[in-house]
């Protein structure tokens, strides 16, 4: 039962995760029920506090395992293409993302909008950081994991999450504040 209560407790910000990694919804969903599937096969019997971590890491590989597939697609796709005539373009690079859920339904219409438009932007600006930074931004700052506990999940020393932290966060403060959004 920990175990469902743990992954009903991270499933919307682990499908966030994926989302701003692959952009892709069914690909975010399918890679988020790899992770749990995973999870739930080779680390049922670890104790609670230690699925979060191991979920993370989880999700991370799946992700990775995902682009390792999508390069194998792809070059066999331009390959094959050479060999037939021109195809129309079905995948458009500058997908849109959803808002976040509007859970405050006391808040003014105005303020609901100034709300998701700014979490619009700030979405579409973490989707601009390169894939460490945002990974290591979004463990620490979203899934509110330590230090330590990202670098585990990363592969990487603890040194490199901060440089990778500090540096997305610069990053976004930079292009958020050159849009006239103040946090």
């Amino acid at each position: 039962m920990e175990l469902s209560d743990f992954l009903a407790s991270v499933e919307k910000r682990a499908f966030k995760q994926a989302l701003f990694a692959v952009r892709n919804e069914e690909s975010a969903l399918d890679i988020v029920q790899d992770a749990m599937m995973k999870l739930a096969e080779k680390y049922g019997d670890k104790p609670t506090g230690e699925l979060p971590m191991l979920f993370q890491r989880i999700l991370q590989n799946v992700i990775r395992d995902y682009y390792r597939r999508q390069k194998v697609r792809n070059m066999w796709t331009t390959l094959l293409s050479a060999f037939s005539g021109p195809e129309d373009d079905e995948h458009d690079p500058l997908e849109s993302i959803e808002s976040a859920d509007s859970d405050h339904k006391s808040e003014s219409p105005q303020a609901q909008l100034e709300q998701q438009q700014t979490l619009g932007a700030i979405e579409k600006e973490i989707e601009k950081l390169p894939p460490r930074q945002r990974e290591a931004f979004l463990m620490r700052y979203w899934e509110e994991m330590d230090i330590a506990e990202t670098a585990a999940a990363m592969g990487c020393s603890e040194g490199s999450v901060k440089t990778h932290c500090s540096r997305a966060t610069h990053t976004l403060a930079a292009a958020l504040a050159a849009k006239g959004i103040t946090l």
